[in-house]
């Protein structure tokens, strides 16, 4: 009886998060401007977000988990991995007082609008105090979930994204990484050809069709979700209602097709996840590692291969037929693949080839943490930012702040902790596609003949399926069979830009 209602419980949480998650996708996609100061105000999100928080902290939830750990023996194995989300979602709440959650939702909200605005116009001075705001706050809760955790106050964040996660275990992951990718980033760049850059105006309508026709080329299923242009692309909603958006550029069509890509490997996920379970923590994605891995199996492994590159590349040139016939060599087969597969050291963490990106996320992962640390002060991000962009990419963007440390919207909105799961995501991508790989060694072919049932049904089989029944590295074992690790993600990076 217990067990029961606390899944009844936790349905209702769940209704709640719908709705949270479509307040969020209307900011991001159909908020009028001049509704934003009302929105900025934040007291509707604010109240969701109590309501929530309260709803995950009554007493009867203490009782009803209790009752049901003293009757484990009969649950099987999906209430169990249940029942644990459960009971780690309600420590979590427990240890923060609703007045912080609400402080940090209110805040939050009003340094995202902020930033979208003071981005727009270069505008660091403006921003950098309601940052100030965010953090603060970040750090008391980020103290008070580390005394419940018996973790750092940076691990207490970060394992909102990767729950168990510690940062001494991704500083021990990473560390190979920082000395080899400089050099493997030179010799790729001097490697790689320059492709001829195709010349626009392409219109956003046309990138729209081509978009929605490879979104549904590749599985996405458009009759449970959609496509919409943000400030910047991102995938949210809930399974049976995934929302991608990406942004347009009228002089390059090839950043929002990309990445409007990346965002259907997060919705192919969103959408495989186990309907039986909907509704309660177990049906929900891994974590943010494991999400991040599908969205960059899309990408990086699939969507940047030569044989889906040369697939899709007649579709490209249907979709701009004028510009195709003026610029055959940017068209072509060939050039469509080196377009996607240079090296090229960019300002733009998601504009950044798949050598370089690594790069704009160890240096984000490692400015949070002093962040959070107090280490670095939130007026010393800049000159931090410059100094960390040029020993690790070679480049200057100072005064640069629109590209430069204001590009991304995740500190602004409290997310603290996430950057590192994308690096985290490419390691397990590359273990999980080249585990598909030896399993069968016929899936690039396919992929290239525009068949990806074989590999989406490996997926859905290790992966999709598991919703959050194992943690992210029993998940990693029961697919692969082994532990996390970067040999995999290194051999590929060698194997495409290398060989």
């Amino acid at each position: 009886m217990s067990y029961s209602n606390l899944q009844a419980h936790f349905t209702r949480i769940s209704h709640l998060r719908h709705i949270e998650s479509f307040v969020r996708w209307d900011e991001t996609v159909m908020m009028p401007p001049a509704a934003a100061a009302a929105r900025a105000r934040a007291e509707a999100t604010s109240t969701l977000c109590s309501v929530i928080h309260a709803m995950l902290t009554e007493p009867k939830l203490e009782k009803w988990l209790l009752a049901s750990e003293r009757r484990l023996a009969a649950l099987n194995p999906w209430e169990r991995a249940n029942l644990r989300r459960m009971q780690r979602a309600w420590l979590k709440a427990s240890s923060l007082p609703a007045t912080l959650v609400e402080q940090a939702s209110s805040a939050e909200m009003k340094c995202t609008h902020l930033w979208r605005e003071a981005r727009s116009n270069n505008d660091w001075n403006s921003f950098h105090p309601a940052l100030e705001s965010v953090i603060a706050i970040k750090r008391k809760i980020a103290d008070t979930l580390a005394k419940t955790l018996n973790c750092d106050p940076y691990d207490a964040l970060l394992d909102a994204y990767e729950p168990g996660m510690r940062s001494q275990q991704l500083d021990t992951l990473f560390a190979p990484l920082r000395p080899l990718l400089p050099d493997l980033i030179r010799q790729a760049h001097n490697r790689r050809p320059s492709p001829w850059a195709p010349i626009g105006p392409f219109t956003e309508k046309a990138q729209q069709k081509l978009i929605e026709r490879l979104l549904r080329t590749v599985g996405f299923d458009i009759q449970r979700g959609r496509l919409d242009v943000s400030h910047h692309p991102s995938c949210g909603g809930v399974p049976d209602d995934v929302r991608i958006t990406t942004r347009y550029n009228r002089a390059d069509f090839t950043r929002a097709l990309m990445g409007a890509l990346h965002e259907a490997g997060h919705a192919k996920y969103e959408q495989h996840l186990p309907a039986g379970w909907r509704n309660q923590p177990v049906g929900l994605a891994c974590s943010l590692g494991i999400h991040e891995s599908q969205s960059l199996l899309q990408e990086m492994h699939i969507c940047r291969s030569k044989p889906f590159l040369r697939f899709i590349a007649p579709m490209i040139r249907k979709a701009f037929p004028g510009h195709a016939s003026r610029q055959p060599d940017a068209f072509n087969d060939k050039n469509i693949c080196n377009l996607y597969r240079q090296v090229e050291p960019g300002p733009i963490r998601i504009y950044a080839d798949e050598m370089t990106y690594p790069c704009h996320i160890l240096l984000r992962y490692d400015m949070e943490k002093a962040l959070i640390t107090g280490h670095l002060k939130v007026s010393e991000i800049p000159e931090r930012w410059e100094a960390d962009t040029q020993r690790l990419l070679g480049l200057s963007n100072k005064g640069d702040f629109r590209n430069g440390c204001m590009q991304d919207p995740h500190w602004a909105g409290g997310a603290f902790g996430y950057f590192p799961v994308y690096l985290l995501g490419a390691i397990y991508a590359a273990q999980f596609f080249a585990s598909a790989s030896r399993e069968n060694p016929h899936i690039l072919e396919q992929i290239g003949n525009g068949q990806f049932a074989p590999l989406d049904a490996w997926l859905e089989e290790r992966i999709w399926s598991k919703g959050s029944l194992y943690d992210s590295e029993s998940l990693l074992r029961h697919a692969t069979g082994r532990k996390p690790s970067i040999e995999d993600y290194v051999t590929h990076l060698h194997s495409r830009y290398l060989s």
